[in-house]
């Protein structure tokens, strides 16, 4: 009798199961195509160039000093202007007596700024008490605005024109009133650390609030502009003159409360307003705003879009996505977690500077090389930060 092995041998191999594939069905290859888009889509983002905007690694800049009482609390909101090869900051200070007043600080490098001074540059009040003793003797009396909990001037923005730089800000009067003031003081002047600023006036309406008005830095067919709305469109005032008399204001759309209704389904579906005055570039006028996602509320995020150079009620380009977001600890402590608020930029030697408040407390900066994050702006929207870049510091204080 055969064993089993003889009998496996006598049978021959084994015949291979022929399979027989079925076709597609007309779902599959559409699953098909899309798969292989998306893989074609993660490679070309895998290949693309690490985003532009980085925070530099000496963040905060500006922190508060216990040791003066005028900004103990908070130093943060810096407006900026670039002059005489340097970068100056005016920045918002609240104290022990809760008013906010405008702080100075300069840097060489636009990154080290310790060039700071022992009493504020800028205090709008209208009776000395409101204002502690030791700082009554650093301007005259002028009139009680907007800051901390007791009033006082909030969000600085600078702009330098023929030698005069004006400064815009949030006039705030401890109590109900929220408007725009406007003041200046000669360049030399502002060099020299002598604050002989002009007697503000408010130029916004009464009984309206208003924040967030910036000044273009130079003229716009023969006239003065003011950008004092970015929604639901942009709006621009054309003036002869930047003497406000407190007579005549300019009259903006934003509705009475300063409510704008979201918009759906984008980041900026509620635009809070413009961040630091108008930068203009080979592309046109560079504007970075505020905003919030209603799908991300209580987060404060930073854009930016390009306007006409002719006519800036244009929108050439704007990003998709926010370029700067409260992902840091610095930005997520202090007055008011999860802010990131620009009031402030400058280009030095071909770098974007954006000097921001992160948490309303502290002082930050974000650089780019402005040649990259306006050829990202304009390509596809998104000159954005990655969370984890930072710039490392050298000694000489350069990238």
């Amino acid at each position: 009798m055969p064993t089993k092995k003889a009998q496996k041998k006598e049978q021959g191999p084994k015949k291979k199961k022929i399979t027989v594939a079925r076709p597609k069905s007309v779902r599959q290859k559409k699953s098909d195509r899309l798969l292989r888009a998306v893989r074609v889509i993660s490679q070309r983002v895998a290949q693309k160039k690490p985003r532009q905007l980085e925070r530099h690694e000496s963040n905060p800049i500006i922190e508060p000093r216990t040791g003066h009482y005028w900004e103990m609390k908070a130093t943060f909101n810096p407006g900026a202007v670039y002059a005489d090869d340097r970068v100056h900051l005016l920045y918002r200070a609240i104290g022990g007596d809760d008013v906010s007043v405008l702080g100075y600080a300069g840097s060489d490098d636009g990154v080290s700024f310790v060039d700071r001074l022992h009493d504020p540059a800028y205090i709008p009040f209208t009776t000395k008490e409101i204002v502690p003793k030791e700082l009554q003797h650093v301007t005259d009396p002028a009139y009680c605005s907007g800051g901390g909990w007791n009033g006082g001037c909030e969000d600085p923005r600078l702009t330098l024109i023929d030698g005069t730089i004006y400064l815009t800000y949030t006039a705030f009067d401890g109590w109900g009133s929220i408007r725009v003031a406007l003041s200046s003081i000669k360049l030399d002047d502002f060099l020299n650390k002598k604050w002989k600023w002009k007697k503000p006036a408010m130029i916004s309406p009464p009984g309206e609030i208003h924040k967030n008005w910036v000044i273009f830095p130079e003229k716009i067919r023969g006239k003065y502009a003011i950008l004092h709305g970015i929604t639901p469109e942009i709006m621009v005032e054309y003036v002869d003159s930047l003497d406000f008399d407190e007579t005549t204001f300019i009259k903006s759309s934003r509705p009475p409360n300063g409510q704008v209704e979201f918009r759906k389904g984008v980041w900026d579906g509620w635009v809070r307003g413009v961040g630091p005055s108008p930068m203009r570039t080979s592309d046109g006028w560079l504007v970075l705003y505020h905003a919030v996602d209603e799908r991300d509320p209580g987060r404060y995020k930073l854009g930016a879009m390009l306007l006409d150079v002719d006519d800036p009620t244009k929108v050439l380009y704007r990003s998709n996505a926010p370029i700067l977001e409260p992902d840091f600890d610095y930005e997520n402590q202090g007055f008011k977690p999860g802010i990131v608020y620009s009031c402030g930029a400058v280009i030095k030697d071909g770098e974007l500077y954006v000097y921001y408040g992160g948490g309303d407390s502290v002082a930050c900066v974000a650089m780019a090389n402005l040649e990259r994050f306006l050829d990202e702006l304009k390509k596809c929207g998104v000159p954005r930060l990655a969370p984890e870049k930072t710039i490392a510091k050298r000694s000489n204080g350069k990238r």
